[in-house]
């Protein structure tokens, strides 16, 4: 057949994150195994995102190489009934033999919601982060709005990248305020940020520094120094990864025609 692509949907809660490691279950890990058991090869997918342990995505993008017979648009209804309920793939289709997902121009886009009530919200705890702190979501956009360009990002970093370099470009970064109706004075506060890519820890680390920003912990000067000095120590804290939920990439070329 080729090189299928396949995008996934899945609750990271479980898991240790994306990539395979050794005695720990990952995304990629139960993927692999149950496109072997679908197809009956050795499959290693290749991941567009690695994300970390905890976080949930709606649809990363994943490629492997197959003899099957399986129609390439048929292979994530097939696989799906090998998969565990919280990992979902939810659409495929064949891509050129050479297409390799982290290699190719293209647009990512993340998300971190925050809760914000007195108290957490036992429904939504897995996947937003809560604080019962009060934000000024003012100071967050004006903050935000600092990131949005090319940068050299090295401040917003975490420790243990084994990137070349830490410029990255952002293409728009929005802070979205929702009231719910079915909570009274709780509202969930959603980052959303779109990037040609991302550093490790980079969105969590972002959403971690505009939070404390939003609480006063931070002043909204701190994203100047942090690009200036491309120091970590000048960022704010690593927010928790329940948080974020990767949304979806889409590609310059258009993949799906092929």
């Amino acid at each position: 057949m080729g090189r299928v692509l396949m995008r996934v949907a899945y609750d990271g809660t479980k898991y240790s994150g994306w990539q395979v490691q050794p005695n720990a279950v990952t995304i990629e890990g139960v993927l692999n195994e149950a496109l072997g058991q679908l197809t009956g090869e050795t499959i290693q997918v290749i991941g567009a995102s690695r994300t970390d342990a905890g976080v949930h995505s709606l649809g990363n993008v994943a490629v492997f190489d197959t003899e099957s017979r399986i129609p390439p648009e048929k292979m994530c209804y097939a696989v799906n009934n090998l998969l565990p309920q919280d990992i979902r793939a939810i659409e495929s289709f064949q891509v050129p033999d050479d297409f390799h997902p982290r290699h190719c121009d293209s647009v990512k886009t993340y998300e971190y919601r925050i809760w914000n009530d007195s108290f957490p919200s036992p429904t939504l705890r897995l996947y937003s982060h809560f604080t019962y702190r009060k934000i000024d979501v003012d100071k967050m956009k004006s903050a935000a709005a600092k990131l949005v360009g090319e940068h050299d990002f090295g401040a917003f970093c975490g420790s243990g990248s084994q990137a070349e370099t830490t410029v990255r470009t952002i293409y728009s970064i929005d802070i979205i305020e929702e009231r719910c109706e079915d909570y009274e004075s709780g509202r969930m506060i959603r980052i959303r940020v779109k990037g040609s890519g991302f550093l490790y820890n980079m969105v969590r680390i972002i959403a971690g520094t505009l939070l404390d920003i939003g609480t006063g912990i931070l002043e909204v000067s701190v994203i100047n120094r942090c690009l200036e000095t491309c120091n970590r120590a000048d960022a704010g804290p690593t927010a928790p990864a329940c948080g974020l939920t990767m949304i979806g990439i889409k590609f310059d070329q258009p993949l799906s025609s092929i």
